[in-house]
């Protein structure tokens, strides 16, 4: 799977500032050349059998500007995450982004549990993959094992949170809002979509309607 970008450029009539345009429209053509190659590799051999000059050959670029832009091949393959992870090559974070904030603010709570479960389930579909080199690589990179409990934590957080507005919106009514975050922040995991792909063989439809009956069910059924 291929993830593209379209960088827009205001060019304006200084030609020093066009060629820097220039020059930024062509480094951020070379940076998704190379991480459409670095994914594509990534998740066909794995992350032990994929080097940055596999990389460079795939993308059609030297081997120096994929080891300028990205000193090793941990630091690409936690960007190739993010862009998964984002959809986009912007460098804004999840819960910084308009449809995250549309989700968390849904009229009622029926419609944020359906806003938040399409968002979880186009994420997982976009970074499946890539989560299993992710789980590969962190056996051996320090650095992602490191990056990839730190995005376990702000998972948690965000879909924790998630909840705990529900209630503080007046949408649900629970005896117990924190084990009600908690609960529904573990249900929302990578590792929790992994096995479940593992073991029930569904389509990411299915998830996503997994997802919005038990979130639904956690929170004592359908609200206002």
């Amino acid at each position: 799977m291929q993830w593209h970008c379209t960088y827009a450029v205001r060019l304006q009539h200084v030609p020093g500032d066009v060629n820097r345009d220039l020059r930024a429209v062509r480094r951020a053509d070379t940076e998704v050349r190379i991480i459409e190659a670095a994914t594509e590799l990534f998740t066909e051999r794995g992350y032990v059998a994929t080097t940055l000059a596999d990389v460079a050959k795939h993308a059609g670029v030297g081997a120096r500007t994929v080891y300028v832009r990205f000193a090793t091949k941990a630091v690409l393959l936690q960007r190739c995450l993010d862009v998964a992870i984002a959809g986009d090559y912007h460098r804004v974070a999840v819960p910084d982004r308009d449809w995250f904030h549309r989700a968390m603010n849904a009229p009622t709570a029926d419609e944020r549990i359906a806003r938040m479960a399409e968002i979880s389930a186009q994420l997982m579909d976009r970074t499946g993959s890539l989560l299993q080199v992710a789980q590969q690589a962190e056996a051996i990179e320090p650095e992602i094992a490191e990056r990839a409990q730190a995005a376990r934590a702000q998972t948690h957080q965000a879909i924790g949170g998630f909840f705990q507005k529900l209630a503080a919106d007046g949408l649900i009514s629970v005896d117990d809002v924190d084990w009600v975050a908690e609960t529904g922040a573990v249900l929302g995991q990578a590792e929790t979509y992994l096995l479940l792909t593992k073991t029930t063989g569904w389509s990411i439809e299915a998830y996503e309607s997994w997802l919005v009956k038990t979130w639904t069910r956690l929170v004592g059924g359908a609200h206002s």
